[in-house]
């Protein structure tokens, strides 16, 4: 069995949450304009003693063995910030140790920033997110589903699809799409052989030029019929690009990141900034902790391309904990930060809904909603999110989420290919909660 895509699957599905209108009435009485250093932790509800657990439980995973390299963590509720921090190593071989304000690859997490760009500009009557997508990408058109698939020469048959995929989909990952790499076997197959990417490696590419491609070749299911994690946000990124008229990196940049204070948030990192990308690591034969080697599929190196090309909405940016916490409180405040407003509150219940309806995502009672894996139901019983959080991860190793409820914002960022940071993010979410005394 091939572990990669099951992996990326864990990663990015482990971060969930749904989130409820009356999660955001109740954080919309009183505002944070931007979040600031709390007071203490017991000012806004949570146990100094039990936060300072959390050091213990990083330094448990990033000391002497390293089983994880280093992390870098952010806790805000209410608006205020009671736990920020690092631990561990940016770089093991060169004693380099890691700092709060470095700077992680955050592969998936970036769809959750493409979905708000999409729903900006929705918001502006640019498209209605039942449009197909072909209106305003025209590869889409007449869309083909595979039908027959042939392992030995990779040729394959179609049909007409049913309906064309629609911008909801492409947001919900139900659009029909699949990955390069970490997709179904037929898809791996079919990208490969007509070079569309994943997202995350150097390449001289435009994204307009590979989605052009990607639209014309053969879904792997119906639309709206099943979720399959996919190339769908990068396809989004397009259309961003489309509707806009610009390049998707000026457009979070000038509609999101400048707004938000995002200022260490890229596709590709200034030279000044290159010493603060972490190094990514993963796991020898023997379980030890060890620099990953670059892989032509899944290349680590990107960030660092001078003059990069290709903007991937659906996993090419870099970015820190206290930036992507900074999205996720504006997004837990009803659309507005730092004197900004990004979206409307009502625009931010449709994002925060499930858009899914009774499908299921990986066998998790948890839904799908605009950009964001939500938390059901019969999903908060099996951990401490509560109804109404929601959250996603990326590839390398980072996570994040808000939960309304508990007017919280939480991110939690490493560099490490493997299982192991998964262990230590389960924990860290649990110890999180079990330090909130109100």
């Amino acid at each position: 069995m091939n572990r990669l895509p099951i992996y990326f699957l864990l990663v990015a599905g482990l971060l969930t949450g749904n989130v409820l209108w009356t999660g955001f009435s109740a954080a919309a009485q009183s505002i944070p304009q931007v979040v600031t250093q709390a007071a203490s932790p017991e000012e806004v509800g949570f146990s100094s003693e039990r936060l300072a657990k959390l050091d213990q439980l990083l330094e448990s995973f990033t000391g002497k063995d390293h089983r994880v390299a280093g992390a870098a963590a952010f806790i805000a509720r209410k608006g205020k910030v009671v736990y920020y921090t690092a631990s561990g190593y940016r770089d093991i071989e060169a004693g380099d140790p890691m700092e709060r304000d470095d700077i992680f690859r955050i592969a998936s997490q970036t769809k959750t920033i493409t979905a708000i760009a999409v729903m900006m500009l929705y918001e502006e009557g640019k498209f209605l997110l039942d449009d197909p997508v072909s209106k305003y990408i025209p590869e889409f058109r007449n869309p083909q589903v595979l039908d027959t698939f042939n392992a030995e020469d990779t040729s394959y048959t179609t049909k007409p699809a049913k309906s064309e995929p629609t911008i909801r989909q492409l947001l919900t990952h139900t659009s029909g799409l699949s990955y390069a790499v970490i997709g179904t076997e037929e898809a791996r197959a079919i990208y490969a052989k007509a070079g569309v990417r994943i997202g995350f490696e150097p390449n001289p590419d435009k994204l307009a030029d590979k989605m052009k491609i990607l639209a014309g070749l053969p879904l792997m299911h119906e639309p709206g019929t099943v979720y399959s994690y996919s190339l769908g946000l990068d396809m989004a990124g397009y259309l961003v690009e489309v509707v806009s008229g610009k390049p998707l990196n000026e457009f979070f940049r000038e509609r999101i990141f400048e707004p938000l204070g995002m200022k260490d948030t890229h596709f590709y990192l200034p030279p000044e900034k290159h010493s603060r990308l972490v190094t990514v690591y993963g796991l020898d034969d023997q379980f030890k902790t060890i620099r990953r080697p670059n892989d032509p599929a899944l290349d680590h190196t990107y960030p660092l391309v001078k003059n990069g090309t290709y903007y991937s909405g659906g996993a090419g940016l870099c970015s820190t904990v206290e930036d992507y916490g900074k999205f996720l409180q504006m997004l837990l405040n009803g659309g507005q930060y730092n004197g900004h407003r990004l979206l409307s509150p009502h625009t931010i219940r449709l994002i925060t809904s499930n858009q899914i309806g009774d499908l299921a995502i990986w066998g998790s009672p948890n839904k799908m909603g605009l950009g964001f894996e939500i938390t059901s139901e019969k999903g908060s019983i099996q951990g401490p999110l509560q109804e109404g959080a929601f959250a996603f991860g990326g590839f390398w190793g980072t996570w994040g989420w808000a939960d309304p409820a508990s007017d919280l914002v939480v991110v939690l960022m490493t560099q490490h290919s493997t299982f192991t940071s998964i262990d230590m993010m389960n924990k860290f979410r649990v110890m999180v909660y079990g330090a909130l005394t109100e």
